[in-house]
């Protein structure tokens, strides 16, 4: 178990601090470069993590975990190369960024693993797709597991595919979200409070989730077990189909993933 360093501390940032840390990661074992000092002192206070500046991170870290935004990625990399670990490999987690982008400005040779993370890493139910570059070998994959496998859950996919994975589960909880206000509106509209309205839609959400996980079954199984004929449930998911739901949401995602390779093109 090698020594990490996470460079930037935001809320993702953080967010893979902590579950390391809940994970079992020994605080001796991590360090975080942050240039705000109010965060700075936070960090110190609550984690008791060592905060050190970019280049001296990057010259003991076995791991070093990229969580800047993306448009501040090339000059991170310009700041470190000369310091950076010989051995060492890198995670990046900015969207958009390819390993490609990262590996022209490092020394050459060096392993860089991609990861598309979201959210709901701040609850440890994450979703992370994890792609190689041209120097990973296994190794470096399994690290990059081992690191957000802390937060939730990975999938190893070709990079190619990441813009996809970034408009599905990266932006993904966005759609949820958004699914679930629209319900407690329309609870609202039917004469529900407000509190009773989200109360049953937040716990149906998750209930339906659950199930999708612990039973395996196929959605459409489990949406024709509650559609009863010429019932609710029928009527609704008609109305649904009458307003093209269901082809609203692949031409989202379709979009989402069209600006992401716009991002990556750097547009």
């Amino acid at each position: 178990m090698g020594l990490v360093a996470i460079f930037g501390a935001g809320v993702m940032g953080e967010t893979l601090l902590a579950g390391l840390l809940r994970a079992g990661r020994p605080i001796d074992q991590i360090v975080v470069t942050e240039r705000r000092p109010e965060k700075v002192e936070e960090l110190r206070e609550k984690y008791g993590v060592r905060v050190l500046e970019n280049a001296e991170a990057a010259a003991i870290a076995d791991t070093l975990v990229f969580v800047v935004k993306p448009q501040d990625m090339g000059a991170l990399c310009d700041e470190i190369a000369a310091t950076l670990r010989p051995g060492a490999m890198v995670a990046s987690l900015a969207a958009g960024i390819t390993t490609e982008f990262i590996e022209s400005r490092l020394p050459a040779g060096v392993p860089v693993v991609r990861i598309m993370p979201n959210t709901p890493a701040l609850v440890d139910e994450g979703m992370a797709g994890i792609s190689a570059g041209a120097h990973c070998r296994e190794e470096h994959l399994e690290e990059g597991e081992n690191l957000l496998r802390a937060v939730g859950k990975t999938v190893r996919v070709p990079e190619k595919y990441q813009d996809a994975v970034t408009a599905l589960s990266g932006s993904g909880p966005a759609y949820i979200f958004y699914i679930v206000e629209a319900m407690i509106e329309a609870g609202v509209v039917l004469g529900l409070p407000r509190a009773t309205a989200s109360e049953l839609v937040v716990q149906t959400v998750y209930g339906a989730a659950t199930m999708l996980r612990e039973t395996g079954e196929h959605p459409s199984v489990l949406r024709e077990n509650v559609s009863s004929p010429a019932g609710t449930t029928v009527a609704a998911l008609r109305a649904l189909d009458d307003h093209k739901v269901r082809a609203a949401f692949v031409t989202a995602v379709v979009a989402a993933r069209d600006r992401s390779r716009e991002l990556s093109s750097g547009q």
